[in-house]
């Protein structure tokens, strides 16, 4: 009885996934967050001149995602828009 449990052991434990050591360095990363996206995302929208996503997405990015590490810089950007430098404001019409 003791055989056929430590035989079943080991095959569920066959079947387990493996886990990765966990690596804080976001430079060893092997997938984005959610911040490392949405920032790509918006330099991809200002590079297609499409300013007024790329600010609805930095803006989600700072509402959502606070701590991302593209936070302080999303946040510097809005800022930068707001004072008439770097992304256009959409004006009050929604235009």
């Amino acid at each position: 009885m003791k055989l056929l449990a430590a035989a079943a052991l080991a095959g569920a434990m066959s079947l387990a996934p493996m886990q990765c050591k966990h690596d804080p360095d976001p430079n060893n990363r092997l997938e984005d967050t959610a911040g490392d996206a949405l920032w790509d995302l918006a330099a991809k929208f200002e590079a297609e001149h499409n300013d007024v996503s790329a600010k609805e997405t930095l803006r989600y990015l700072v509402d959502r995602y606070p701590s991302s590490r593209h936070a302080p810089a999303a946040r510097a950007k809005l800022a930068q828009a707001g004072s008439g430098a770097g992304l256009p404001l959409p004006s009050a019409d929604g235009g």
